[in-house]
């Protein structure tokens, strides 16, 4: 039996004090099992931002235990958390963050700098990420020079590049069009056959319907998990060619 990417248990984090107090998570326990797509919905003041910043390392909860890959996050410094974050999570954020006035594959690369691989295998890593996502031929191109479409998949492309146990993405299409957002859900559709863990934010249906389970968060508390049939798949061979990770 291989352990869970996520083994989240009791969840809760409170902010505030006195009449101020504000419960964003009231004891919230999931799970996810390696290669499963998960889409976490809820309106705003749900807790689903919370719950997200505790999935990513970027926040701790006021009580309860958070396994990633089998690392209990709560017994980490801050050195040994970025770390974590770095080789365990792959980040794809609703604003891009790509670096400006730098190419695509430059961008793609940086995780592995930081993570101090060498040059010549960051590129050649790199490269592979982009044909992932369909990029290849835009490797030096731009953020500028790229469609909002294009640009989150170099993020996806970036996210990827370490070989990380979970990707994070937070609301990853709520600044694209309808076009992009297809384009960019196709790539998650791919990757998620391939196998790759996917935990994804969103607020929006049409995005959430795309998973293989749905989990509905209401006032710091989940009140649905389900797993449903995903719409919408890409056609078979929609991505023959590409290399996988």
């Amino acid at each position: 039996m291989t352990r869970p990417v996520l083994d989240v248990r009791d969840l809760k984090k409170i902010y505030g004090q006195g009449e101020a107090t504000v419960h964003a998570l009231r004891g919230v326990s999931v799970t996810v099992d390696r290669g499963d797509y998960v889409a976490i919905m809820g309106s705003s003041g749900s807790g689903k931002s919370t719950l997200m910043n505790i999935l990513g390392a970027l926040d701790i909860p006021t009580s309860g235990t958070y396994l990633l890959d089998g690392v209990d996050v709560s017994r980490l410094g801050d050195r040994q958390l970025a770390m974590a974050r770095n080789r365990l999570i792959g980040f794809i954020f609703q604003s891009f963050n790509l670096i400006p006035r730098t190419s695509a594959v430059a961008n793609v690369e940086l995780p592995l700098a930081y993570a101090g691989v060498k040059p010549k295998e960051r590129r050649k890593r790199a490269m592979a990420a982009l044909d992932v996502v369909g990029l290849a031929d835009r490797a030096r191109h731009e953020p500028n020079q790229l469609s909002g479409g294009q640009q989150q998949r170099v993020a996806v492309a970036r996210a990827l590049v370490t070989e990380p146990a979970l990707l994070l993405a937070d609301e990853p299409t709520g600044n694209l069009d309808s076009r992009s957002t297809d384009d960019v859900l196709n790539v998650f559709d791919q990757l998620s056959s391939s196998g790759r863990t996917i935990v994804l934010i969103t607020h929006e249906p049409e995005v959430g319907d795309r998973a293989k389970r749905l989990i509905r968060l209401v006032d710091g508390n989940i009140v649905t998990d389900q797993r449903q049939s995903p719409i919408n798949q890409p056609p078979v061979g929609a991505f023959a060619g590409r290399h996988s990770l």
